[in-house]
């Protein structure tokens, strides 16, 4: 892009799509697929789009995969999603990854696609296993449900803990918590209830609006958590200031103890591939300790999964991007 500005181009929005879109635009000369694929050749970073055409519809994924794609298809239907979710609701079973720097085409003669493996060097985003990916997501032959409650026994085998229940930070800590609950014995519980009609709260901007969110979006229950050792599973910290205000609420509803199990490594870089998390400086485990964390949020006791750990859960370790654990991008950046 900033390449295009000092060539003097003005962009009208702040989206990726109108920097891609202009460059297939400009090398557009009847052939999409080679327009396409000249685009991809300047853009890096993550991007899984669709394109719409009067007679077809393409679909195309970053030379690192590092965002899902998926095609599914039966006799009649043609679907490119970011995930097989939407595609079983139409009762679609035959589906796919769109693989990286893959091409496909869907028009009135059927699916073709275009591959060039020379460029390939697959780099999927490990965070949407962790958070990011509904749990009936199948990606990369991996599905999010089992990867979490997978890495909820990985955590209790890592970091066990007496307790009287495991408690989910809902929705996406629930597999882990049952996985965890699982394998110590400790019986699960939801100590903590969700609205259903309040969307996710580490995006928020503003950090009293994320703190009111979590409010409104989660509430403990005295009932269940009066009097008892509580084991609170979370799939990651950011900022830490909503997890200190998320205890403080579990101890002001009864529990004795609250000891909190995340099941990710500490998150100490930001994301530059689509996931909003903030700068570094405003990164928690950036800047402290476990055991500074643990003290600043009042927990009585804090554990991560560690980064080993985490990458078991894979089919092949060195396909993904971890960049947000360890800093390692797989993308070298050249903002000036």
């Amino acid at each position: 892009k900033k390449k295009e500005e000092d060539a003097g181009m003005a962009f009208h929005t702040y989206t990726d799509s109108e920097l891609i879109l202009l460059l297939i635009t400009r090398y557009f000369e009847g052939d999409i697929v080679k327009a396409i694929r000249r685009a991809m050749e300047d853009l890096r970073g993550a991007y899984s789009c669709v394109l719409c055409m009067p007679d077809k519809i393409v679909g195309f994924r970053d030379y690192n995969g590092i965002r899902p794609l998926m095609i599914g298809f039966d006799r009649e239907t043609t679907i490119i999603a970011s995930e097989n979710c939407s595609i079983e609701i139409l009762n679609i079973d035959d589906y796919r990854d769109i693989e990286a720097g893959e091409i496909v085409v869907c028009d009135k003669d059927g699916i073709k696609s275009y591959k060039d493996d020379r460029k390939v060097d697959c780099k999927h985003c490990i965070f949407e296993y962790i958070y990011t990916a509904r749990p009936d997501a199948n990606i990369e032959g991996t599905n999010a449900y089992m990867f979490r409650r997978r890495s909820g026994e990985l955590l209790y085998d890592q970091a066990p803990v007496e307790a009287d229940l495991v408690c989910p930070v809902p929705d996406s800590g629930t597999p882990s918590a049952i996985g965890y609950a699982q394998r110590s014995g400790i019986p699960f519980a939801a100590g903590l209830v969700r609205n259903r009609y309040m969307g996710r709260t580490f995006i928020k901007s503003d950090q009293k609006e994320r703190e009111l969110s979590v409010r409104l979006k989660l509430n403990p229950q005295k009932s269940v958590l009066n009097g008892k050792r509580i084991v609170l599973v979370d799939d990651s910290i950011v900022r830490g200031t909503t997890s200190a205000k998320l205890i403080e609420r579990v101890r002001k509803a009864g529990a004795k103890e609250v000891h909190l199990r995340v099941t990710s490594p500490p998150v100490t870089n930001p994301c530059y591939y689509g996931v909003d998390t903030p700068d570094k400086s405003k990164l928690i485990a950036a800047n402290l300790s476990i055991e500074e964390i643990n003290k600043k949020i009042g927990a009585d006791s804090l554990e991560f999964l560690s980064i080993d750990n985490l990458m078991k859960l894979t089919n092949n370790p060195d396909d993904y991007c971890n960049a947000c654990f360890t800093g390692d991008y797989p993308i070298r950046r050249e903002v000036k």
